[in-house]
Parts: structure tokens; C-alpha cells; sequence
């Protein structure tokens, strides 16, 4: 079996993306709750209507070049997809704030614990 079919798909079914401000913004005022994490931030909020897990990645250019924030949010998206499907809960929004230096560089299976944890904390 080849790693491809092991892997599950792209942005599961489970797990949609944030695309609009509003959205981002929500997440990042109060009663949102937010976690510290050496490579990342995260920021989760639970909504009024229920549904899926809905998941948002962003770095500003204080991460550093287009290549650089790219490559953050490439590792940021792959932590969410190994952890949120089976830590994330149902009906809430998740952003995922790289850092500089941090996100690009940290150990992989680091990142994943850091978010493990993060999320234990969020939902308290």
C-alpha cells in the first residue's frame, strides 16, 4: 500500500476551511478563547449553530517571505488535519496563528503535541 492511500483526504469532510474576516475576527475577540503554544496560537470558539469543525490558518509577514509563510501554513494545515479530526469538536472554529521562525522549524511531532495540548486547554 502506498503512502498516498494511507493518508486521508486533502480537508476531510469533517473539517471546513475559513475563508471570510468576519469569521477570523470572531475568533479572536472574547468569549473566543485563545492558547499559547511555542510554534503557533490558537484561537477556538465555539459556535450557536453546530455543524462541522471549521479550521483557519494564518502568519503575517513578521514570519517572514511568501515562501516562508506558505511553508508555515503548509505545516499548520498538516497538524490540523493529524489532530482536529479526532480532538476537534463538532460546532467549533479553530484558527491556527503561525510564528516566526517557530512553526517552519519545530519538530513535527512536537507541533502535533503542542496542538493535542492546546486544544485540551481550549475546551477546558
Amino acid at each position: 500500500m502506498t503512502a498516498e492511500a494511507e493518508r486521508p483526504a486533502a480537508v476531510s469532510a469533517c473539517l471546513e476551511v475559513l475563508k471570510k474576516r468576519a469569521d477570523f475576527l470572531a475568533c479572536a475577540r472574547p468569549p473566543a478563547r485563545k492558547q499559547h503554544t511555542p510554534g503557533f496560537l490558537l484561537q477556538g470558539r465555539a459556535r450557536e449553530a453546530g455543524g462541522a469543525i471549521r479550521i483557519g490558518y494564518t502568519c503575517s509577514k513578521k514570519v517572514g517571505n511568501a515562501v516562508a509563510r506558505n511553508r508555515a501554513k503548509r505545516r499548520l494545515r498538516e497538524i490540523a488535519r493529524a489532530v482536529l479530526l479526532k480532538e476537534g469538536r463538532a460546532g467549533w472554529d479553530y484558527v491556527l496563528v503561525g510564528r516566526k521562525d517557530e512553526t517552519a522549524n519545530r519538530d513535527f511531532a512536537t507541533l502535533k503535541a503542542d496542538l493535542s495540548n492546546a486544544l485540551a486547554k481550549v475546551h477546558g
